[in-house]
């Protein structure tokens, strides 16, 4: 159900209720693009199921998702169609069309091929733990986790989130597990990371399926960089990537997780119920473990951080380090 994780943290100010959270949501339901527009974004059925509801409640775990349509329309049949155009004129007018013009030419050919164009999709789960007050989107993209909370903020009366700050700074907190050699506990360092030196040279070096535990890796933490991405386990159960912002990726649920289960369900819905409960389950003790490794969440949006006890791409095939002055293409 979820692969990365970007959380944030749900206003004070904000009275949790599923009816007026769904109300919300069905103002803003999904509609495909029309004819001439280059996207469209709304809510989707989170079981996939047509007349099904906007908003499951899973365990008290709250759970949506959100659908992004775009056209899809390279620049070079734009720019071709421009040119197309822009020869017309000139051979009506005898005169070749200025800046302003062909300004004014490129949005006449983009509307004009727009109903022409193929559409993607793409959508992304997202999880409200009322409880414990976080919001959680399944992807790490500042752009797509802007517009989903554009619309919950817009439709939904009161909600209202911010960026969670922790007291130690993810990059710090994996630099001194690096060069220490000791983890906090119930965290586990596994055989990935990224080290970047904090100069204008911007130098990156990246193990994978590698011990981090050496002299070498030390080396390059004592030499000035620092760490930017970290492999880590969780008490045996989930392992993931931390990232310098705080974000997780490569989210993946360990055997032991699922002890016990059947793995075999009487239908879809029976397996998205499996599928919520098992991941939130999970999730709901991790989060609160990540921050406290991180000292604690900081106060945000006038009030007090909730405490530490709340209730609760791929790696090449051998272990390889690589140096390099570009930065990382995330």
């Amino acid at each position: 159900m979820f692969k990365n994780l970007t959380v944030f943290r749900i206003g004070t100010q904000w009275q949790p209720s599923p009816t007026d959270l769904e109300n919300g949501l069905d103002k803003s339901r999904f509609v495909p693009c029309g004819a001439s527009q280059p996207q469209s974004s709304g809510w989707v059925e989170p079981r996939g199921s047509a007349h099904a509801p906007l908003l499951e409640s899973i365990d008290g775990q709250w759970l949506m998702k959100f659908k992004i349509e775009q056209r899809v329309l390279p620049g070079a049949v734009v720019k071709r169609r421009t040119e197309e155009i822009a020869r017309q004129i000139e051979e009506e007018t005898g005169r070749k069309p200025g800046k302003k013009l062909t300004k004014e030419i490129k949005e006449q050919a983009t509307q004009e091929l727009l109903p022409k164009a193929f559409t993607k999709q793409s959508a992304v789960n997202v999880w409200i733990d009322p409880k414990n007050r976080f919001l959680v989107l399944d992807c790490t993209s500042q752009n797509k986790s802007e517009e989903i909370i554009a619309s919950l903020v817009k439709h939904v009366d009161g909600f209202a989130v911010s960026a969670i700050q922790t007291a130690l700074s993810p990059s710090v907190a994996m630099t001194e597990w690096l060069l220490s050699g000791e983890p906090p506990a119930d965290f586990t360092v596994d055989r990935e990371c990224e080290l970047k030196s904090t100069d204008e040279m911007k130098s990156v070096v990246r193990y994978a399926r590698h011990l981090l535990d050496t002299e070498e890796v030390r080396q390059h933490i004592i030499s000035g960089k620092v760490a930017t991405r970290l492999a880590l386990t969780w008490n045996s159960r989930v392992s993931f990537m931390l990232t310098e912002s705080l974000q997780i990726k490569k989210l993946a649920f360990l055997d032991v997780v699922f002890e016990g289960q059947s793995g075999s369900y009487a239908d879809k819905d029976e397996a998205f119920d499996a599928d919520a409960a098992i991941t939130t389950g999970e999730l709901r003790e991790l989060i609160p473990d990540l921050l406290d490794v991180l000292g604690g969440e900081l106060p945000s949006m006038g009030s007090e951080p909730a405490p530490a006890t709340i209730q609760h791409e791929p790696a090449p095939t051998s272990a390889t380090t690589s140096a390099s002055d570009d930065s990382p293409p995330w």
